[in-house]
Parts: structure tokens; sequence; C-alpha cells
């Protein structure tokens, strides 16, 4: 481990110390500008990979929430020295420009390492609108301005009431990782999340964060989407695991209604971590698959992958109709989370 960061760190320090005067961290071009994100609010579930562990979520149609998970944007992610950031760089832009996404209701953050806690893109997105939930000893760290910032700890759950009856609860899993900002700052959370929307139409959504392999998830039953690391693993298979131990953590959830859910694969692709090939990871994955490969969804950045919407279903017609004199939903979550969380 000590020599696969001495190959590869100080090389990204001088390149960080190079980068021109002038180039800010969210000026890159966007991948792909054609993703489809106009009907955005009418999926009952919808996900976009942002890379790295960035994922755009639509849970609960015209009255749901919108989350991004450990939003990371920037050009370089490490420590910040003036006006220059030493650490690693994006190996792919971010394929949509963060002014082109939809408002975020709620910002998902599962523990304090750099490349998922980046506080440059998290001053972008702050906003009186948007709650943040991230690990206990964290919300510090997070900029001021925010609607709401809650810190979850393992086992604890919150509960976000809807106006047209249904309900979405996020609950806070230890995975097998640490949550360290500093190699000396052993004290922080490390989370995944668990988010399920209640009522007529019920969805699970897993958001593991960072983990190595673990049988932390085997009791949480089957998900609609599981948004699962599949990178960094050489030499750090202690701290993320494989593809192949990331099929079976996802396959043991999945026992219990084997025809349920997808699998998302991130943090692969987006920064050079670790010793494998940038191609390694997926191929892997798909390989441990097999015939179930058609399960692995959102496998390049900034495609659109989205389950059930609201616009094709009778039901979801008349939800629409009915929700539209009620209040909006982002308000009435972020209200709760001001007073009762």
């Amino acid at each position: 481990m000590t020599a696969s960061g001495m190959r590869r760190y100080p090389k990204e320090v001088i390149a960080s110390l190079r980068r021109r005067a002038g180039v800010g961290p969210f000026g890159l071009s966007p991948l792909n500008q054609a993703t489809p994100l106009a009907d955005w609010a009418s999926h009952d579930l919808a996900a976009v990979w942002l890379g790295h562990a960035s994922v755009l979520l639509r849970i609960g149609g015209p009255d749901g929430l919108t989350i991004l998970t450990d939003p990371v944007f920037s050009e370089r992610v490490g420590v910040k020295l003036g006006p220059v950031t030493v650490g690693v760089g994006r190996l792919a832009p971010v394929p949509i420009p963060i002014d082109q996404l939809p408002a975020a209701d709620l910002v998902l953050l599962s523990h304090a390492h750099f490349d998922h806690l980046d506080r440059p893109t998290l001053k972008r997105l702050v906003s009186d609108q948007t709650a943040v939930i991230t690990a206990r000893k964290t919300s510090r760290l997070i900029p001021r301005g925010f609607g709401r910032i809650v810190e979850l700890d393992w086992s604890q759950q919150i509960d976000l009431p809807a106006p047209d009856g249904r309900s979405v609860s996020i609950s806070a899993h230890r995975p097998a990782h640490w949550g360290a900002r500093f190699a000396c700052d052993r004290r922080r959370g490390f989370n995944s999340y668990l988010i399920q929307s209640h009522g007529r139409h019920s969805t699970r959504v897993l958001f593991a964060g960072d983990t190595a392999h673990t049988h932390a998830f085997d009791g949480l039953g089957a998900v609609d989407l599981a948004i699962f690391g599949i990178g960094a693993y050489d030499p750090w298979d202690h701290a993320h695991a494989n593809p192949e131990q990331v099929w079976s953590m996802f396959s043991r959830m999945s026992a219990s209604d084997p025809a349920r859910g997808v699998l998302l694969p991130m943090h692969h692709s987006t920064f050079k971590l670790s010793e494998e090939h940038v191609d390694e990871p997926m191929t892997r994955l798909l390989a441990a698959a097999g015939e179930q490969a058609h399960r692995v969804v959102g496998r390049r950045m900034g495609d659109l992958w989205s389950g059930l919407s609201h616009a094709t279903s009778t039901i979801g017609r008349l939800a629409a109709r009915v929700s539209s004199a009620m209040p909006t939903s982002a308000a009435a979550w972020l209200s709760h989370l001001r007073h009762h969380a």
C-alpha cells in the first residue's frame, strides 16, 4: 500500500502545483449535455451517476425528493492551500454542469474523506431549501447556509413526511470503512444509507458509500436500487470491496426477492486512487454478474436510469393531478427537518 501511494501521489502533487492560475474547479466540459432531465420530477425512481460517489437520485415522483450523494464536482480533491488544491485530479469531466442539475432537496454525505466531502462543491450547492444528512462529528465541515444539517449515527433514522400521505425514511448503517478527514482524525463517523419511500409505491435504495466486503447489509432485504463502489481495491481491499465482493453483497441482499433490484456501480473511473486499470472494475463486475449483467445499470457517467415513472401509469397520472393541489413536498420535508430532526 505504501509503494502504491509513493508511485502516484508525488505526481499528483506536482500536477496540483502546476495547475494554471485562474482555472477553477468547475470549468470542465460536460461529457453528455443531452441527458434527459426535463421530466426528472415525474420519476418514481431515477438515478444518474455523476462520477465517483456522486449520484443524482429522484425518489417519489412529483411529490418526491431529489437527492445528491457525496457530491464532488471539483477538478481536483485534496487539501486546499490558498488558490491551489493539492490532491488527485479527475480522469473524466463532470457529465452535467452543476448549474444544470435539478435543485437538490437533500444532500447525503457518507464520510469526511476529501473525495466524498468536497467543500468547494458543497459551497456551490448551498441553499436554505436544501438539507444535509451526514455522519457523526462531520457537521462542522459543512459550509453554512443549508436549510438544515443533521448528523446520523449507525442505526439512527429520520422520517420525512410527504403531503400525499407517503413518507421517506433514511437510516444510517455501518459499512466496513473509516471516517478520518486527516491521518490522526479517527473520531468521525462513516455511514451507508438506506432510503425508503413508503406508501402506495414502496421504493428502497441503498447508498453504500465506501465499504470493504461486509455482511452488514445482509439483513436489510432486497432493494430496488443498490449503489456500491467497485473501484480503488488494489491494494486497498481492506477499505474498498472488489467487484466480485460487491456482486456478492448485492446478491445476498436480493436473496429474499431474487428478481428485485438493480445495481448501480460507482467509485471508479473518476480519480486514480489505486493500481487497477481504469476499465478493470466494470469488466470484472459484469463478469461476476454473468447472466444477470442486465441488472447492472448506470454504467457510464451521465446516463439516466429510471424505474417506473408517474407519467407512464394511470395511477401515476391520477396522483399527479391530485398532488397539483397540494404544497410542494420539498418545502414540507425541509420544514419537517427544521422542526423535528
